[in-house]
């Protein structure tokens, strides 16, 4: 159930309900225009991922700067985002089932779509719900470039793939997807370097061969906000599919040479208890900021005061004896989570906020869509 926003425009920030998600406008903003300079000499196309802030506001914001379209990775973000006027959506990821599949095939009608395979049964598949439709369905063929997760070889597999693709009917051979994730948080830029210039060796190969049997390839797509430069210098990728940079987290900014973007996303904390010296409590356990990738960090505060401990409503605060500004009971504190995708997921509502006062409130409309 939506639940009632939790601040309103002019408000305060220290009058938000909280835990809330905010948004800082300005950072927001910054990045947004800082990717679109950054990728503009490259000639490589900005396809962000809206897994990260499953919102159509933002999409359309990314889109009025320059980006080509959406990423997502299931069919009910694609609906939530064809819904709210976002024109061309890739799901990048495989998509299995019939009913799943008719779902992505209607949405052809107003806007447009694409997906992944990596099987002949899924091309199989997505063949039959484009002919119900009555629609042509564009398909990219995945390669697993370093991640281990989907995708086939790149080279003679994915090759074979992408000529079923073509001789269909009903489908369109898209392109290639060719995103190594696990690659945008190896910490040092030399491991970061040797990656992507494994995943793009495999990805021009591929090209190559796909042309040498007469298929063009329209679209290489991967990338993300850990390595988005490189793909992008690559000569070889056409669409970069980074979602984070627009909030930036904690645990990217554990990278060597982070990511060039401010801190944009924060989950608004209240101070609800501070009765034992060296201690406080917030508002914020683990139902509020996820910790799959590490303790969120007390903005402006660390390491005087650090989250060192969550449970389902509380953050457990160690602060430092030598700490000149303890938090105190009600004060109102920023955090950053490690891991900005599903914290995201975890709120129906932006709090935007501009020189210390609300300015917006935008839905997260896709939330919990796993489907």
């Amino acid at each position: 159930m939506l639940q009632p926003p939790p601040a309103e425009p002019g408000m305060r920030e220290e009058e938000v309900d909280t835990p809330a998600l905010l948004l800082d406008l300005d950072a927001f903003e910054h990045n947004l225009d800082l990717m679109a300079r950054l990728l503009e000499p490259t000639g490589a196309k900005l396809r962000a991922h809206a897994k990260t802030h499953k919102s159509p506001v933002i999409a359309l914001r990314q889109m009025a700067r320059g980006a080509v379209g959406q990423c997502t990775q299931k069919v009910a973000e694609a609906e939530a985002l064809a819904w709210g006027g976002v024109p061309d959506i890739l799901v990048s990821n495989e998509v299995v089932g019939a009913r799943k599949l008719a779902r992505l095939a209607a949405l052809a009608r107003i806007a447009k779509v694409a997906l992944c395979v990596d099987d002949p049964a899924q091309i199989a598949a997505a063949e039959a719900a484009a002919a119900d439709a009555g629609i042509r369905l564009s398909v990219l063929v995945e390669i697993d470039i370093g991640t281990g997760r989907c995708g086939v070889a790149p080279g003679p597999e994915a090759v074979a793939l992408a000529e079923r693709i073509a001789a269909s009917r009903h489908l369109v051979f898209g392109g290639l997807q060719a995103y190594h994730g696990s690659a945008q948080h190896m910490r040092t830029p030399a491991q970061r370097r040797a990656a992507i210039a494994a995943a793009a060796d495999g990805a021009r190969r591929t090209v190559e061969q796909l042309r040498q049997r007469g298929l063009e390839c329209p679209i290489v797509g991967g990338g993300g906000t850990g390595t988005f430069a490189l793909e992008a210098g690559s000569g070889v990728y056409t669409e970069i599919q980074a979602g984070s940079y627009c909030f930036m987290d904690a645990d990217y900014a554990r990278n060597e040479e982070a990511p060039p973007f401010r801190q944009s996303l924060f989950v608004l904390a209240t101070v609800m208890s501070a009765a034992r010296p060296g201690v406080a409590v917030v508002d914020a356990g683990h139902k509020a900021v996820p910790i799959d990738s590490g303790m969120p960090l007390v903005w402006g505060r660390d390491p005087d005061v650090r989250y060192t401990r969550a449970s389902d409503e509380h953050g457990g605060l160690v602060v430092a004896p030598e700490a000149r500004n303890p938090p105190k009971l009600g004060e109102k504190l920023r955090l950053v989570p490690g891991h900005c995708d599903p914290t995201v997921d975890r709120y129906d509502w932006y709090v935007g906020v501009r020189g210390g006062r609300v300015e917006c409130l935008w839905p997260v409309a896709a939330r919990g869509g796993m489907a």
